[in-house]
């Protein structure tokens, strides 16, 4: 028996009969549990499980679909396994009625209790009242240490102007933080569960950003999110960060992508 079948039997009280890898992230390994009585669960291991069962009850509250935490330790995160067997293409209308649910989950300051990580990168959180400040210290300074000196330059020059191009307070929604089309799970055109989350409360618009990095919504779907002027501009800013991300996770063939986001940001 393995020992995410034994962590999760002392977690459980009840018998695996077997545990099976699903297809899953870069950065994280996620195995599917069948419990003696039939019922199968998600197992996610890594030492952020109680973090992140804190982040699905999180967006479960704001009345969005999450996989419910069936039991969680340390370094063990047991949930429900959601049907997934549709695809984003025909959700996307679904997608944004769930994303209006969870962004109206608010706060009254930016950020969260605890830092986050994706692999070897730490995303760091804390509170601020000033949401620009906020992007240019813990979304875009704290890359400089890991990239050249020009890249290095040109993303001060941008974190230097932000409070000239991000509003100063927006309402700090509730956001899932690594929004992209492997971390929604769809069943026909429903939106069954968000997963893997990364949340902090910020603009609204940094969950949009995300969905355009790998992702092709409609214009129908930003017409239903119905945000504020300028959101267009201000999406590059917001792809910035999860391109230095993977930049740092993933190597230089993200530099170009960087550097054209720059660009397109007169930086």
């Amino acid at each position: 028996m393995s020992r995410i079948a034994r962590d999760a039997e002392r977690l459980l009280g009840a018998s695996v009969v077997a545990a099976r890898p699903l297809a899953g992230g870069d950065l994280s390994s996620v195995f599917e549990l069948e419990l003696a009585g039939g019922e199968r669960l998600v197992a996610k291991p890594g030492p952020a499980a109680e973090a992140e069962a804190a982040m699905l009850a999180a967006i479960a509250g704001a009345g969005a679909p999450a996989p419910s935490v069936v039991a969680v330790g340390p370094e063990l995160l047991l949930m429900e396994r959601l049907p997934s067997g549709g695809r984003l293409v025909g959700a996307w209308s679904d997608l944004a009625t769930v994303l209006n649910q969870l962004h109206g989950r608010r706060a009254d300051r930016f950020g969260w209790d605890t830092d986050h990580r994706f692999g070897a990168v730490t995303v760091r959180n804390g509170w601020s009242d000033d949401w620009p400040a906020f992007w240019a210290e813990r979304r875009l300074r704290c890359h400089l240490p890991h990239v050249d000196t020009e890249l290095g330059r040109r993303i001060e020059r941008l974190a230097g102007d932000l409070s000239g191009r991000l509003p100063a307070h927006p309402p700090a929604s509730l956001l899932h933080g690594d929004l992209w089309g492997g971390n929604i799970l769809v069943e026909d055109t429903r939106v069954s569960g968000l997963i893997d989350p990364a949340c902090y409360h910020g603009d609204r618009e940094v969950d949009a950003a995300m969905l355009t990095l790998f992702d092709h919504p409609p214009p129908g779907f930003f017409d239903a999110l119905g945000l504020e002027p300028g959101w267009r501009e201000r999406q590059s800013i917001y792809r910035l960060w999860p391109l230095l991300v993977h930049l740092r996770l993933f190597g230089r063939g993200y530099a170009g992508s960087v550097a054209e986001a720059l660009a397109a940001l007169g930086v």
